[in-house]
C-alpha cells in the first residue's frame, strides 16, 4: 500500500467548500493539496504542471474567474495532455441527472459524488480517493454501492428506533409515511428545507394514495402516541418545542425534527 501523502488538486469555486478541505487535509497526513483553483481552465494548468494523483472536479463552476460554468469539457482537455498516469477524478455536484452522469462516466470519470447526499463532506471525499487506489479496479464501484447502501440501512433503523422511543411503532400505517418522509428528506437534502407539500406528494405518489391520506395517516400517528405514551417519555425523546394549544408535533413539525436529528448521527 502506498503510505505517501495523496497529492490531490481542488477544482472548486464555492469558498466554503474549498475551506472544508483545507482544514479537513490538515488533520490528515495521508492527503496534501497542491493546488485550489475555481477555474476548469487553470485546473489543466496545475494538472500539467503538478501531476495530481487525484482531482476533486466541480461540475458547476458558476463563480469562476476565468473558466467555463460547468467542467463538462475538462475531461476531454484532460486527456489532450497525454500524461503517461491516469488521475483518479472524483466530480462533486448539486445535479441530480442519469443523463449528465452517463456522460461523465464516459468522459471517464471515477466517481460522481452528489453534495445533496448525508454523508457527503471532505473527508467521505479524500476516503473515496484512497477506496479507489487501495482496491482493485473492477471491485472499486460495487465496494462503494455497498458502503452507501449500508449507510441508508443504518440511517433507516436509528429512524426506526426513535420512533418508536416515542410510541410511534410499526402497527399504524403512517409510521411508514413518517419514516418514509424523513428518509426523502435526508437523501434529498442540499441545505434547504423542502416545503412540506412537495415531501407529502412524493410520499403520496410512492403508496399511490391521496395527499390528504397521507397527512392524515401520520397526524393520526402522532396523536395516538401522544395520546398514550408517558408524557415523561416524550419529553425526554423529542425535545423540539410544542405549540401548548396542539399538545403535540404536527407532521411536518415531526419529520423535520426527526430529519435533522438522523443528519447529525451520520
Amino acid at each position: 500500500m502506498d503510505t505517501k501523502p495523496m497529492k490531490i488538486l481542488i477544482i472548486e469555486d464555492d469558498l466554503e467548500d474549498c475551506n472544508n478541505f483545507i482544514e479537513c487535509a490538515k488533520t490528515r497526513e495521508d492527503v496534501e493539496i497542491i493546488g485550489i483553483t475555481d477555474s476548469d481552465i487553470e485546473g489543466i494548468r496545475e494538472t500539467k504542471i503538478k501531476h495530481p494523483d487525484g482531482i476533486v472536479l466541480d461540475l458547476e463552476l458558476n463563480n469562476s474567474t476565468n473558466g467555463n460554468a460547468d467542467s463538462l469539457n475538462f475531461i476531454t482537455n484532460l486527456k489532450k495532455l497525454n500524461l503517461n498516469y491516469e488521475p483518479i477524478i472524483i466530480v462533486t455536484t448539486h445535479i441530480k441527472s442519469k443523463r449528465t452522469y452517463n456522460i461523465l462516466h464516459r468522459q471517464g470519470v471515477d466517481m460522481i459524488l452528489y453534495k445533496g447526499q448525508p454523508n457527503y463532506s471532505a473527508n467521505y471525499v479524500f476516503n473515496t480517493f484512497f477506496t479507489f487506489r487501495e482496491l482493485e479496479p473492477e471491485k472499486t464501484i460495487e465496494t462503494l454501492k455497498e458502503e452507501m447502501k449500508e449507510n441508508k440501512e443504518k440511517i433507516s433503523d436509528f429512524i426506526d428506533d426513535e420512533l418508536e422511543l416515542i410510541g410511534i411503532t410499526s402497527k399504524y400505517v403512517g409510521r411508514n409515511y413518517i419514516h418514509d418522509a424523513i428518509m426523502y428528506l435526508i437523501e434529498n437534502d442540499n441545505g434547504h428545507d423542502k416545503h412540506y407539500e412537495n415531501v407529502i406528494r412524493k410520499i403520496a405518489s410512492k403508496y399511490d394514495k391521496s395527499e390528504t391520506t397521507i397527512s392524515n395517516g401520520m397526524q393520526t400517528a402522532i396523536a395516538h402516541a401522544w395520546n398514550r405514551m408517558p408524557y415523561e417519555d416524550l419529553e425526554r425523546y423529542y425535545t423540539a418545542r410544542i405549540d401548548p394549544e396542539r399538545a403535540m408535533p404536527t407532521p411536518m413539525e415531526l419529520i423535520y425534527y426527526y430529519k435533522k436529528k438522523a443528519m447529525k448521527q451520520i
